[in-house]
């Protein structure tokens, strides 16, 4: 537990680095956005802001859990392993939303609470391998499972996710996995695309689900350019990277 004494200096500390109070007024106006969003949508329940840190240091991921942050999204294992590593102490729930290679399964159960982009029946089967293994090895808990489902035409070709059609196999497969738990599901907006059209017709097939799935609520959506979008339609989950964290750092 924090002490009067070291929360006073975390926020001193907090007060005279610049990059913290960066931070600070940015993840300010993206917690304003949500609020103003979900009045707008006459909802109640707020969303949960998961903040994308890929390409941004370890650094970073300590100074926003200084600031509230509690969800932290990660696309690459290679990266999110190392930070993780380099974090092993810290209060946040760490969640994995990019393509997964079936062969990252068992690195990935190490550290992420979910896993937002099972997209197909090899991945679902090497998680529920991995996490039984990590069950054995360090009593880890279930791990949260969204169904990534693409709204491109094209099946996904561009931004990855199971066709709409395949998605009730895939919850099918999950449910009966032992250490998965269905949560809901997770979609990008098309390139181009009205985000309002997309995340509408996400919303159809999360109402879908559920009708089979009631458990399976979960709607990951929206990112910093169209969270109000998201939010209008259902959105539990908000992945927002570029508006908090500002663009990737220099590499070199």
């Amino acid at each position: 537990m924090t002490s009067l004494k070291d929360g006073n200096q975390q926020r001193e500390e907090s007060s005279s680095d610049p990059r913290t109070a960066e931070l600070s007024a940015r993840l300010e106006v993206v917690r304003q956005r949500i609020d103003v969003a979900t009045r707008t949508a006459g909802r109640l329940d707020l969303p949960r802001l998961v903040v994308v840190t890929k390409f941004h240091p370890a650094a970073d991921v300590r100074r926003l859990v200084t600031l509230g942050v509690e969800d932290v999204g990660e696309n690459r294992d290679q990266e999110a392993a190392s930070k993780t590593a380099e974090l092993s102490g810290i209060d946040v729930r760490w969640h994995f939303i990019g393509q997964l290679q079936s062969n990252k399964a068992k690195s990935v159960v190490k550290y992420a609470a979910s896993v937002q982009s099972v997209d197909r029946v090899q991945l679902v089967d090497a998680l529920a391998k991995a996490v039984a293994r990590e069950k054995d090895a360090t009593g880890r808990s279930d791990l949260d499972c969204f169904i990534q489902v693409s709204l491109d035409d094209d099946a996904g070709a561009h931004r990855g996710g199971a066709t709409p059609s395949d998605v009730e196999m895939l919850a099918e497969k999950i449910e009966v996995a032992d250490g998965l738990v269905l949560s809901g599901l997770m979609a990008v907006a098309p390139l181009g695309a009205d985000p309002n059209v997309a995340f509408e017709r996400l919303a159809g097939i999360s109402k879908a689900l559920c009708a089979v799935h009631p458990a399976a609520t979960g709607i990951s959506a929206g990112m910093s350019q169209d969270l109000e979008a998201a939010v209008k339609f259902g959105a539990t989950h908000l992945r927002i990277g570029s508006d908090i964290l500002g663009s990737r750092p220099a590499v070199g």
